[in-house]
């Protein structure tokens, strides 16, 4: 039976795989544009830089998130009825109580973040504390700590740090790649050429890549989170009321940035139609469905 830890280690394992992969990106990364250059010093330099980002990723991705999203700690003193709400499913989940953040947006959504159960986070925007109804937000809660207790945290903050990381990446890529190229049209050799324009082409392929990694980890966690939060309320309805009605708020959220986008509980962007290929998070109308049809005894 699939309970709120059956996707832990399966997520922990999949997180050192992409933090390896990530390792090896940026190594290879690095003899291209040595080569390019002439310059061993730069191969060097990659090697530890992509060794600090990584470690770094996994220790203080969520400090990073938290930070880039604008939140702030509230406590049991300025937040009661919200406190008690998540320490009470905490205890049903048998998970300890996550710090709690506040967004000042008046956009209702929610996320997750931590490496870990023993420092996990929940952060919710003002909006969907005004906005949604006893029940609905504790299916968001449920949501949440579905999240923490599979750990698709610790996987999905280190994708945002190294997915931000690899698109800064490329944008140097293509600024260096446009003075080296000056330069080689006064004199530089055939060798040096094709390796400007690998890295002009690697920089364009590598955050395409994995942008589309990011949102295909994503669409499938939050199916998984849906179905855990409605086990752990025993109430799909509640969670299947809040999503419509964050689904239909109008507001998008100020805080939210492409690298963040995944991490919410609904897509933060409001009133950009893409293809399903690029999005972020499954149509609402398939997850409000999933949920509708879910049997919780």
């Amino acid at each position: 039976m699939a309970t709120l830890y059956t996707h832990s280690d399966r997520n922990i394992k999949l997180t050192w795989v992409y933090i390896t992969g990530f390792l090896i990106f940026v190594i290879f990364v690095g003899y291209v544009f040595a080569g390019a250059m002439g310059n061993s010093t730069i191969l060097y330099g990659a090697v530890i830089f992509s060794i600090v980002m990584s470690f770094g990723s996994y220790w203080w991705s969520d400090k990073i998130v938290l930070a880039m999203s604008g939140a702030k700690e509230v406590t049991h003193e300025n937040a009661r009825e919200l406190y008690h709400l998540v320490e009470n499913l905490c205890i049903t989940a048998g998970l300890p109580l996550p710090k709690i953040y506040i967004i000042e947006d008046s956009a209702p959504n929610a996320f997750a973040t931590g490496r870990d159960p023993e420092h996990g986070v929940i952060c919710f925007t003002t909006g969907i504390l005004k906005k949604l109804e006893k029940a609905e937000l504790e299916g968001v809660i449920a949501h949440e700590l579905s999240h923490i207790g599979n750990r698709d945290i610790l996987l999905s903050t280190v994708i945002v740090v190294l997915v931000g990381f690899v698109t800064l990446l490329a944008d140097w890529f293509r600024h260096w790649a446009f003075f080296s190229k000056r330069d080689n049209d006064n004199g530089g050799g055939q060798l040096q050429l094709i390796m400007i324009i690998g890295a002009v082409v690697l920089s364009i392929l590598a955050p395409i890549a994995a942008m589309l990694m990011q949102f295909a980890i994503s669409r499938k966690r939050e199916f998984l989170a849906d179905a855990d939060g409605a086990l752990l309320t025993r109430h799909p309805e509640g969670l299947a009321r809040a999503l419509e009605k964050i689904a239909a708020d109008p507001e998008p959220l100020e805080a939210a940035n492409r690298a963040t986008a995944h991490l919410y509980i609904s897509n933060p962007f409001k009133g950009k139609k893409v293809s399903k290929f690029f999005m972020t998070h499954p149509a609402i109308e398939e997850r409000v469905a999933n949920l509708r049809g879910m049997e919780v005894g």
